[in-house]
């Protein structure tokens, strides 16, 4: 008899633990004040500038330039289909270095079958000199960065030296948030010790695994924020059972409009859109919607910018 009441004592201890963890990690996830939330609108605008062809980027001409009118645009490529469109300049008001990719063009068949192939390989070697063999990436992510890996890094080079700085910061919305992820590990392996690198990703899809979720979560930057906007399906692929991991860093908008800080990596709750019950579920077209925003400020996705 005693023996069986223990047991229902440790039972019931263990149920309230893991009642008191559920509890704590609920409340872990934090609220963005109206001021954090806003401080991300410019960097919202430069991903959505990304989606501009490279005429109008390098001339800052786009719609989505009159939010950033202080930027200095000094170079930029791609097709928007073999090779998505990019740019990196220089932003006076950030005293900082801006590298954009551009996302998915739903129209564009290639890119869209850059997304498609999902397997995981090693990072190029040559590219990644010294990262782990076990760090593994989306395979056309990986050859889509590649293309313009050596471009980028020697711009961003030539404007550190410029203007005497340290800062770096990365954006991207969908596929071009991958691409901006790959360059925040690649990057430093070339830049003076000491340079800053911030990444700031919207509808970002998982990029590796395990091991490269843990290197970019340990690496020594100003750090990672992967913004997901409400029931958008993109961030939930390609799926963990195929050994994908977000790292750390997420911020789900809810349909409140409230930003959540997710800590963790891939956070189960359902605050949090890997746990969000209503994603996959709804209707396609309204997850498509929510893929291109609205973000902060109205801001949709796109050469325009704003709704």
């Amino acid at each position: 008899m005693l023996s069986y009441v223990f047991v229902l004592f440790l039972i019931f201890q263990l149920a309230r633990r893991a009642a008191a963890g559920v509890i704590i990690e609920r409340q872990s996830i934090t609220a963005l004040t109206l001021a954090q939330i806003e401080a991300f609108k410019p960097y919202t605008l430069y991903a959505a500038a990304a989606y501009c062809p490279p005429d109008q980027t390098l001339s800052w001409t786009c719609g989505a330039c009159s939010g950033n009118p202080t930027f200095e645009p000094f170079a930029s490529g791609g097709d928007g289909s073999d090779t998505q469109f990019w740019y990196v300049g220089w932003d006076p008001t950030l005293s900082s270095v801006v590298v954009a990719h551009q996302g998915t063009d739903p129209t564009s068949f290639l890119a869209i079958l850059t997304d498609i192939d999902f397997f995981l390989v090693g990072l190029d070697p040559t590219l990644f000199p010294g990262v782990p063999s076990s760090v593994q990436v989306h395979q056309g992510f990986a050859l889509e960065q590649a293309k313009t890996a050596p471009d980028i890094l020697a711009a961003v080079q030539t404007l550190l030296e410029q203007h005497s700085s340290s800062s770096v910061v990365l954006v991207g919305h969908s596929l071009g948030a991958a691409l901006a992820l790959l360059d925040t590990v690649y990057l430093p392996l070339y830049l003076p010790s000491g340079t800053r690198v911030r990444t700031i990703g919207y509808g970002m899809p998982r990029v590796g695994n395990q091991a490269f979720a843990d290197y970019v979560d340990t690496m020594d930057s100003d750090g990672l924020t992967h913004i997901n906007n409400r029931e958008d399906p993109v961030p939930v692929i390609p799926p963990q059972s195929a050994g994908f991991v977000h790292p750390s860093g997420e911020v789900h908008i809810q349909d409140s409009g409230e930003w959540l800080a997710c800590p963790g990596q891939d956070n189960p709750s359902q605050l949090c859109i890997v746990g969000d019950p209503n994603v996959l579920q709804d209707n396609i077209l309204s997850d498509i919607i929510d893929h291109l925003g609205p973000y902060d400020d109205g801001i949709i996705m796109g050469c325009g910018a704003f709704a």
